[in-house]
């Protein structure tokens, strides 16, 4: 090939030079002006997507990575269209490209799964760092969410790492969504005491206690008749952080108090009678 450049005219080789730049110069200078453009573009959107994320309180450990993933398929796309500008033909490339993402999301489809759970979670935020829920058989407060998994705290600081494919499509409660939650009771008294005197004294237990919350009242009623017992439901409304306080100290209260009133809590007993037949 040199010795056919060297042995040809110069008149021969002006003449090519210039039947080159005539058919690929337009298409190299649009391909570059569109490079130029397309970046700029690519840029711009990138920007207002990052603005529309602060503006959505957007999680941040999520803002840049979507950033980055919108600005690499915008650039991938670019790439593609400037080749194709310069008369390369992409039909092949861009098949390939699909065969190896085909591949690729097949031996990553449990990640992606984790990876697509993630995004979810941090963008429709059904719980948040230092919630405490309930989900996938366990509870704890949320210490982190990551993209691919979930860090959980466990009342006795154990550490459970969830994957999140299956926590953003599984139920889960929320304790910590609602400022106020409500606590029950089940108070059983003995058969043959007073259900007034014992009403008035749990009544009175929960009005003493001020993280006990006046509106709405709490509810006190017989609920069952149970075989060694007549029992009460009792219910109040606290703040959310009063919750197991109130629960522990009020059963204590109880049972203390009830002691002191004459009142008995009766444990589940069974009468035998013995019949002797006289031959």
């Amino acid at each position: 090939m040199l010795d056919q450049v060297v042995a040809m005219e110069p008149n021969e080789i002006i003449s090519q030079v210039t039947e080159l730049a005539l058919t690929y110069g337009p298409k190299l200078v649009g391909a570059i002006v569109v490079w130029i453009i397309g970046g700029w573009i690519v840029k711009a959107i990138v920007n207002v997507i990052g603005k529309g994320m602060d503006k959505a309180g957007t999680d941040d450990s999520l803002k840049p990575f979507v950033k980055g993933l919108i600005g690499g398929l915008l650039k991938v796309m670019l790439v593609i269209t400037v080749l194709g500008m310069l008369g390369i033909q992409m039909t092949s490339f861009i098949a390939i490209l699909g065969a190896a993402g085909l591949a690729v999301g097949m031996a990553l489809s449990g990640t992606l799964q984790n990876f697509a759970g993630g995004v979810m979670i941090l963008i429709f935020k059904p719980f948040k760092a230092g919630d405490v829920i309930d989900a996938q058989g366990f509870v704890g407060s949320v210490s982190e969410i990551q993209i691919f998994n979930t860090i959980l705290k466990t009342p006795d600081n154990k550490t459970i790492i969830i994957p999140n494919g299956g926590l953003s499509t599984g139920s889960m409660t929320n304790f910590s969504t609602e400022e106020r939650r409500r606590v029950d009771w089940t108070i059983g008294v003995g058969y043959g005491d007073d259900l007034d005197k014992a009403r008035q004294v749990i009544k009175k237990l929960c009005d003493d206690d001020a993280r006990v919350l006046k509106d709405p009242e709490v509810f006190i009623a017989v609920s069952e008749l149970a075989d060694s017992s007549v029992n009460f439901t009792v219910r109040a409304w606290v703040n959310a952080a009063d919750y197991w306080g109130v629960y522990f100290d009020m059963n204590e209260n109880i049972y203390k108090t009830f002691n002191k009133e004459g009142l008995n809590i009766p444990y589940p007993q069974m009468d035998v009678h013995l019949h002797k037949d006289v031959v």
